[in-house]
């Protein structure tokens, strides 16, 4: 019997501490990768493509998107991003599962391209000055941190789409929420591929005997 990956979508609010917690899931889990998305941005220093992004042209995207080639994509201050199908699907049938940091827009469409595959996670703050704060803490304008407050609240209004809400109040417990969420989702029945074939094979007696 072997098992079918998943597709482990997290989104936040920004400052909920959505990228903290989804790096160290990473960091100390060997069957969970991040999604590479696609964009039409220039590199910027340091980063390789194939590993932070694949960097491609306008018509190269619109191409892709033309033919559904992507699970979700969108259009975002003059660049596109998106989510190449095929790379995942392959992850997935080898029963290896995919992290993807996008917001809830963005699992919309997983939802929709995937729909027996995504797990989706929502992180929220405990409390709105706490977001506040934290956003704050950045060093931001006031005018930038106010834009992404109103920005918050469209996407905390969003949480009930998904499977599953942590409350990020403490790093450690929020960690290990995720993690634990993701080993269930793992044991799901519908993930096990030749689940029937093993319970049959449980089930026939080879002529074994029993004492009473």
């Amino acid at each position: 019997m072997s098992r079918r990956g998943l597709c482990l979508v997290v989104a936040a609010p920004s400052g909920a501490g959505k990228t903290t917690l989804t790096r160290a899931l990473l960091e100390g889990d060997p069957l969970l990768s991040l999604s590479v998305s696609m964009t039409t941005r220039a590199p910027r220093v340091g980063e390789v493509d194939g590993i932070h992004y694949h960097f491609r042209d306008q018509s190269t995207f619109d191409a892709l998107a033309a033919t559904g080639g992507f699970l979700e994509h969108a259009h975002v201050f003059g660049r596109s991003y998106g989510t190449p199908r095929t790379a995942v699907e392959r992850e997935l049938a080898a029963g290896r599962d995919v992290l993807f940091d996008i917001d809830w827009q963005g699992h919309r469409q997983m939802r929709a391209a995937l729909p027996r595959d995504v797990v989706g996670v929502c992180i929220l703050p405990p409390t709105r000055a706490a977001l506040e704060d934290r956003l704050r803490g950045r060093g931001d304008p006031p005018e930038t941190i106010a834009k992404r407050m109103a920005e918050a609240t469209s996407e905390m209004s969003h949480a009930g789409e998904f499977d599953y809400v942590i409350v990020n109040d403490n790093f450690t417990k929020a960690l290990s929420d995720l993690a634990a969420l993701l080993t269930a989702a793992r044991h799901a029945a519908a993930r096990q591929v030749g689940l029937e074939d093993f319970l049959s094979e449980l089930s026939t007696d080879k002529g074994a005997r029993y004492d009473v």
